[in-house]
């Protein structure tokens, strides 16, 4: 028989947030595969627990090397335990290519469910919760972070983002450059940690807060693009969806079109407003 894969979730921030059935899973898997083997240390001394199974490292640099590896090990009938910094395997960390090639070997993949960030940050920053979708990390380069957040410039779902302090004043300014500086968002920080903070406010307000720096873990939830009918969108506004589209690199027509089928207006309306934004820059 095949053994287990068990994704544990992992406390983010207070270590009393750690399931009761994380320290069973620990004391008992035949292997352990850890993001940073001293952080599991340092787990499991603040649970009280032994680990008895073997632990190997599991991270990014060595995730694709690690992984047949530990399929080996559950093919063979293994226990195996992963975990990562905080938080669930996967969910922007190592995990996926370990699941993936479970699942293909026909392997039982289980969870220890666990804290979260992202939807702890949801639920504390006061913004619609109904529907809402995770965009993970931004991308690092300004260009490709720009055309990223135009793709979801019209979405009308809450999105949740993970980014790194030092680049969270660029983001923010990015986000308010492409969903407006007034759109509402919440920077959480240090969820569950002593100095835990959610900062709310405008997009613009926001990375100019940022601006001085800001320290820690950082989640960020933005409300998502308003529902607007016609009379909602004057001209100045459907020209800047138009040109956001077309920095995006979709073709005028397409971009026109587009617009006006988002905001419920003619083609003609839309067209007529870049003409004249055009006339009015000479």
């Amino acid at each position: 028989m095949t053994g287990t894969l068990v994704l544990a979730g992992t406390p983010i921030g207070d270590v009393a947030d750690a399931p009761p059935r994380l320290a069973r899973e620990l004391a008992s898997a035949d292997v352990v595969a850890a993001e940073d083997t001293r952080r599991l240390r340092r787990l499991t001394q603040a649970l009280g627990v032994q680990t008895t199974g073997r632990v190997v490292s599991y991270f990014e640099g060595n995730e694709t090397a690690r992984t047949p590896e530990l399929v080996d090990a559950l093919v063979g009938g293994a226990r195996v335990l992963l975990v990562t910094d905080a938080g669930m395997p996967s969910v922007s960390d190592p995990g996926y290519r370990l699941v993936a090639a479970a699942v293909e070997r026909d392997v039982r993949v289980t969870a220890v469910p666990g804290p979260s960030a992202v939807l702890t940050a949801l639920a504390l920053s006061g913004l619609p919760v109904d529907r809402f979708c995770f965009e993970g990390f931004p991308p690092r380069k300004a260009g490709e972070r720009l055309a990223r957040l135009r793709e979801v410039a019209d979405e009308r779902r809450t999105l949740v983002y993970f980014e790194a302090p030092h680049r969270l004043d660029d983001t923010l300014a990015a986000m308010a450059e492409v969903f407006g500086p007034g759109r509402r968002a919440a920077v959480c920080r240090e969820l569950t940690k002593t100095y835990e903070e959610v900062r709310r406010g405008g997009l613009g307000e926001l990375a100019e807060w940022a601006a001085d720096g800001v320290r820690g873990e950082i989640t960020v939830v933005v409300e998502g693009a308003p529902e607007r009918g016609p009379e909602a969108l004057d001209a100045a506004e459907l020209v800047r969806r138009v040109r956001v589209r077309e920095e995006a690199g979709e073709r005028r027509k397409e971009a026109i079109a587009a617009v006006a089928s988002a905001a419920g207006v003619p083609k003609r309306e839309v067209f007529d407003a870049v003409v004249a934004a055009k006339h009015a820059e000479r």
